[in-house]
């Protein structure tokens, strides 16, 4: 189960990312330089309310544990030290998520203008945005339990279809 969820997560965070990065507005106008004071702090609350710090939070234990886990691999017996030493890193590097949340809401920030960022702000604090914020990750966790479905379904049709043209080529596999 926590395996998943930190995968789960973690592709969670890939997708946030990606749509961060990809965000576009509108009028397609290109990213401010430098927003303002008051667009970044828009801009944070927005981040704050998408619940980015519960899906960045898995990003800094998934990273201890795999550095922790290339040690383990050079000596096993190292495994009570490794355990504590990574106990105390996540402890320490845990403030660090900020660091991404400062960093998305430059990104939300540099996409929309402060007016845009107000709109949104307020979307988001209405009931039916509170609802998005709620319903969405599920829809989303949903659509992409249906799509690996699909994908695994269309595997089966193009083995089928392959094994066929393969087959009146005179190769059976």
């Amino acid at each position: 189960m926590i395996a998943r969820l930190s995968t789960r997560h973690v592709l969670a965070v890939f997708v946030t990312l990606a749509l961060l990065v990809g965000a576009k507005p509108v009028f397609a106008q290109a990213p401010a330089a430098h927003p303002s004071p008051a667009a970044l702090l828009l801009a944070k609350q927005i981040v704050e309310l998408k619940g980015a710090k519960d899906l960045y939070q898995p990003l800094v234990r998934g990273v201890i544990q795999k550095v922790k886990n290339q040690f383990m691999q050079t000596n096993f017996m190292y495994a009570k030290d490794l355990n504590e030493i990574a106990n105390n890193l996540e402890r320490d590097y845990t403030p660090r998520v900020n660091e991404l949340l400062d960093a998305s809401a430059r990104i939300y920030a540099s996409y929309f203008t402060e007016a845009e960022l107000k709109d949104i702000l307020t979307f988001y604090q209405s009931p039916v945005g509170r609802k998005l914020l709620v319903e969405e990750p599920k829809a989303l966790d949903q659509s992409m339990a249906n799509a690996g479905d699909w994908g695994d379904k269309l595997s089966d049709e193009v083995i089928a279809k392959m094994r066929d043209e393969m087959k009146k080529r005179g190769h059976d596999i």
